[in-house]
């Protein structure tokens, strides 16, 4: 019998593509495996299309919740943002996709896992460390790095080669960005993004939003209810986690929130541009940020900002499966044990603008705050303080006002 070898799978230019070169240089059976993480109707006509490029069989693997429950909530605690801007959608799913790989690849028997990546992409990195922890005794193929085998290189080759071999693809290189999509985001990278000179053409590009300035011209109010930092409801109505990011996904759309347009430093040393949708995944964010001011002290909150970022680096980087995200992870576990409560948002034309949050744990005391005199605080407390706080300060200048005499 042949070897197999699994193929990360999308239905996509790339990965269908690969069937047949890898059919044509590896004496492999080519098992593919598509990893539903919430792509929609991407994944219509899969089967059909695997099995006419030359696949032996196809797994559609269910996992939207799992996507959500195991990779997207421990970032929306984290906060976990790469570069002040990308909410990480492609990043989180990465490691999801390596883990059921491997599991694929186990009840195959399979030698090998190979992936679509290209040499100068990030995804290459992520895949690979997912597949090198969990599985190290598989082979990894990334026909983008076999260089006296793959010729391809560019999209447009790629159709030429899946023509020659008789696979008729539902697009073209000249209306072809390159994307990726799940239920948290989609990413745009391609055609005039390429060139950080030229605005985005958003009348071809947005899938899951509008523009700002085609959004309607009246606002819409909503409440997400969170328990330990995880959502629970959406105005009221218990969901689950990923049924509520897919609502938001519309409501979000709709009002254009949570488009990005950034020039990143990718892992491989590289600049690259691209544009995210993230409609509901910067709602969700923004609704945690709001209980996490009500309820976190401060010097949990100035501490957990160092760790937010810390968490997005090594995520992006693709080492989910290592002993220094999970300590993170275990850090930032402790500080959700009293994320519980409302946050009410209001969405218009890009923005999301607060309308009041409220928590039965919250550090917010208007008796404390206000301006008349409680119980708990007395204002003539605030001069010995100052006193002691400004103790150092004041011992430096006497000293240099001495030094300059």
């Amino acid at each position: 019998m042949k070897e197999k070898v699994i193929l990360a799978y999308s239905g996509g230019l790339d990965t269908t593509a690969i069937i047949p070169w890898l059919k044509e240089n590896y004496d492999y059976d080519v098992v593919c495996c598509c990893i539903d993480v919430g792509q929609g109707n991407e994944l219509d006509g899969l089967e059909e299309r695997a099995k006419l490029s030359g696949a032996t069989k196809l797994y559609i693997e269910h996992m939207t919740d799992e996507f959500v429950d195991e990779f997207v909530m421990p970032c929306v605690k984290a906060n976990a943002v790469y570069e002040n801007k990308y909410l990480l959608g492609t990043s989180m799913a990465r490691p999801c996709i390596a883990k059921r790989l491997v599991e694929v690849a186990r009840k195959e028997n399979a030698t090998a896992i190979c992936h679509g990546a290209t040499g100068k992409g990030n995804d290459q990195v992520r895949f690979e460390l997912g597949i090198k922890a969990l599985a190290p005794d598989l082979k990894i193929i990334a026909p983008w790095r076999c260089n006296d085998t793959w010729k391809m290189k560019s999209r447009e080759d790629e159709i030429e080669y899946c023509k020659a071999h008789g696979i008729d693809l539902p697009f073209d290189a000249s209306h072809s960005y390159s994307r990726d999509r799940n239920l948290w985001h989609i990413s745009h990278e391609g055609l005039e993004l390429e060139s950080p000179s030229t605005a985005p053409n958003y009348d071809h590009l947005l899938v899951l939003s509008v523009s700002p300035e085609k959004a309607p011209d009246e606002s819409e109010t909503l409440t997400l209810t969170f328990e330990k930092g995880v959502p629970v409801a959406l105005n009221g109505k218990a969901m689950k986690a990923s049924d509520i990011i897919a609502a938001l996904n519309v409501l979000g759309g709709k009002h254009g929130i949570g488009i990005i347009d950034i020039v990143e430093n990718r892992v491989v040393g590289m600049k690259s541009r691209g544009v995210y949708e993230t409609p509901g995944g910067t709602i969700l964010l923004e609704a945690h940020q709001q209980l996490e001011e009500l309820i976190l002290d401060r010097d949990t909150m100035a501490f957990k900002k160092g760790i937010s970022n810390r968490f997005a680096d090594i995520v992006y980087e693709g080492k989910w499966f290592t002993p220094l995200r999970e300590a993170l992870q275990a850090f930032i576990e402790s500080t959700q044990q009293y994320v519980t409560g409302e946050a009410k948002l209001k969405l218009y034309k890009g923005n999301i603008i607060k309308q009041g949050s409220t928590s039965p744990y919250s550090l917010y005391s208007e008796s404390l705050a206000s301006f008349t005199t409680g119980e708990l605080y007395n204002h003539h407390d605030a001069e010995g303080f100052i006193n002691l706080f400004g103790l150092s300060l004041k011992v430096r200048a006497m000293l240099l006002a001495d030094q300059e005499k």
